[in-house]
């Protein structure tokens, strides 16, 4: 898997997941609303650390900027 998320991309996915799971433990967010983001926050972190967006490869989208060697 060749990266595809800048460092941009990367601090906001963990930002919003942050903000997501903080909501979640105040208990703002409950319910089927809690679980839906709370998988989508889980997804951000684990794509995040990863550095790899599957859904950026299907749609050939990067934010990873090229280094010229």
């Amino acid at each position: 898997m060749k990266k595809n998320m800048g460092i941009f991309d990367r601090i906001l996915r963990i930002v919003l997941a942050i903000i997501v799971a903080i909501l979640i433990y105040m208990e703002t967010l409950t319910g089927t609303a809690a679980i839906v983001l709370g998988i989508i926050a889980g997804v951000f972190l684990l794509t995040s650390f990863v550095g790899f967006c599957g859904l950026y490869s299907l749609l050939g989208f990067t934010t990873c900027t090229v280094k010229k060697g």
